[in-house]
């Protein structure tokens, strides 16, 4: 896979997990465990995406 690739495959997981944060915040039984686990892996997702991003402009 190409690296262009890869941060497209980043971009859709990273809308993905916002739909998953979003769809289980609004329910009433909202795990917050669950929300908080897919909240870091958010961010984990964005990190990686901004450092291949940072190099490819290099």
């Amino acid at each position: 896979m190409t690296t262009e690739g890869y941060i497209a495959a980043l971009e859709r997981r990273h809308q993905e997990l916002d739909r998953q944060i979003q769809t289980e915040a609004q329910n009433r039984l909202a795990d917050d465990l669950m929300v908080a686990a897919l909240k870091r892996k958010k961010l984990e997702v964005k990190d990686e995406l901004y450092k291949l991003q940072g190099a490819m402009r290099q």
